[in-house]
């Protein structure tokens, strides 16, 4: 894998394939080299132009997403698969077959620079450009919030789990709780990624507080917190579940 990765978008929707060029040039990690409309034509254009990385939808006419996905796994030096998809029934299966990441459309500039950043960290090399897109640095350290008709400092670091609760955010620590007026997508950008991670579209939870995972008997992941409590994970924030636990393999 060089310098850049060389990506392919897969995609029926010519809007879709549009927006993704878009997106793509707007990070200088990845190289767009081509586009195809449906699984068999990108499964001949991989086998031709040997991509690092493929954008892939999972409703197309014909070879669908999951056929070509499972395809690709049984190669031996398969490129990095991140779907993109307008539906998320398709996330625990995604997991399943190895994708980096499962985004839904429209894709948010962020969300696809934070998931090639997962591409880099994994082939140990440096997001570059990508990383700076995705939040400010340094990444923020304290919040100021309201407590008792004052507002008190609390450090990120003491933080286990924070909740969404309509247009506030629930900071969690201990058995103590404060309410900080903030979005969820806006406290993420905000938090050291290799400190936090998101788990579900209402809980964004600290990296250590977590000690294991498991898949329950209605067929949901969870994820067990230090004091005991077990969160869902939801289906679109599986891939963040499996990184963290890759990552932590490897380490």
């Amino acid at each position: 894998m060089g310098e850049t990765l060389r990506t392919l978008i897969v995609d029926d929707e010519p809007l879709a394939i549009e927006r993704l060029q878009i997106l793509c040039a707007r990070i200088p990690r990845l190289s767009l080299i081509g586009t195809a409309a449906e699984g068999a034509s990108a499964l001949r254009l991989m086998d031709s132009l040997e991509p690092d990385l493929i954008l892939l939808d999972i409703q197309m006419p014909g070879l669908d997403g999951m056929a070509v996905a499972r395809t690709l796994a049984g190669r031996s030096s398969p490129p990095a698969l991140i779907f993109v998809t307008a539906f998320d029934e398709f996330a625990v299966t995604a997991f399943d077959v190895a994708a980096v990441d499962y985004l839904l459309k429209p894709v948010e500039a962020e969300r696809l620079a934070r998931a090639i950043d997962r591409i880099g960290a994994r082939v140990g090399i440096s997001a570059g450009a990508a990383a700076q897109a995705v939040a400010p640095v340094p990444w923020a350290r304290e919040f100021w919030v309201p407590h008792r008709g004052g507002v008190i400092r609390v450090k990120a670091g003491d933080i286990d789990l924070i909740e969404a609760e309509r247009d506030y955010m629930r900071l969690n620590i201990g058995a103590r709780s404060y309410l900080l007026h903030e979005t969820i997508s806006g406290l993420e950008r905000k938090l050291d990624p290799s400190e936090f991670v998101r788990l579900h579209r209402s809980t964004l939870v600290r990296r250590d507080r977590i000690v294991s995972f498991r898949h329950n008997e209605a067929g949901a992941w969870e994820a067990q917190l230090r004091d005991g409590r077990w969160l869902r994970v939801g289906r679109t924030y599986l891939a963040n579940a499996r990184a963290m636990v890759d990552r932590d393999r490897s380490s």
